[in-house]
């Protein structure tokens, strides 16, 4: 709950952000120089394609969470087997251990949305969030039966 929270929360402030850089954009249009209006129009492309960015973000949070929601329904949620450092942080030796299963059960069966599920939270547990945001995406494409991807690609 806490990270929804926080995501609401930076969601809110680049909003506001955006709307008054937009509106300062708009302030520059108006001024009615050529000047004015080529930067005007430069500082309204920002918002726009920062909301385009936070809108597709946000739509991979929605499907990620939605396919967690469902493999929780069919008790099929990764458990959490991860050995932590006093300080609690994830232990790298058993990330790695816990990933190389993940990627095994994949190869596995590359076409099963599950897998890449799970595979990507094992990416996230090793840090590594490019890997674990392209298995999640893998995961939601094979999920909703839009996957492009040749098999195998772990």
């Amino acid at each position: 709950m806490r990270a929804k929270l926080s995501y609401a929360l930076t969601a809110a402030v680049l909003v506001f952000y955006f709307v008054l850089v937009g509106s300062r954009g708009v302030l520059l249009i108006e001024a009615g120089t050529v000047v004015t209006v080529t930067f005007g129009v430069a500082v309204l492309i920002l918002p726009v394609i920062g909301l385009w960015f936070l809108w597709k973000n946000t739509q991979f949070v929605r499907r990620a969470n939605q396919l967690a929601a469902e493999l929780e329904a069919e008790g099929a949620l990764p458990v959490d087997e991860l050995k932590r450092t006093p300080s609690g942080r994830i232990d790298r030796d058993s990330a790695d251990e816990v990933f190389a299963r993940r990627k095994a059960e994949t190869e596995a069966s590359p076409e099963d949305w599950r897998t890449w599920f799970r595979l990507a939270v094992a990416y996230h547990d090793a840090r590594d969030t490019p890997r674990a945001r392209k298995a999640m995406q893998r995961a939601i494409a094979l999920h909703d039966g839009k996957d492009t991807h040749p098999a195998g690609t772990a």
